[in-house]
């Protein structure tokens, strides 16, 4: 599947918030029950999450869901 610009986008806000805060992916899986290479397939742009997912982790990085994707 063709990574979209959006979806790289989303992946290195993620990732730098995620480091910023000290947080590794696996930290942040278990903060928002999500698998940590699912987060490590969002944080290189080739997983689409679902919405539901994104607010999930804009909440446990403590940012809103327009920080993330905008």
């Amino acid at each position: 599947m063709a990574r979209t610009n959006a979806q790289q986008k989303l992946g290195k806000a993620i990732r730098k918030l995620r480091t910023d805060a000290g947080l590794s992916q696996e930290k942040l899986g278990e903060m928002t029950g999500l698998d940590r290479t699912y987060i490590s397939g969002i944080e290189r742009g080739v997983r689409n999450p679902s919405i539901r997912n994104i607010e999930r982790l804009a909440n446990a990085l403590k940012v809103k869901v327009a920080e993330l994707v905008g």
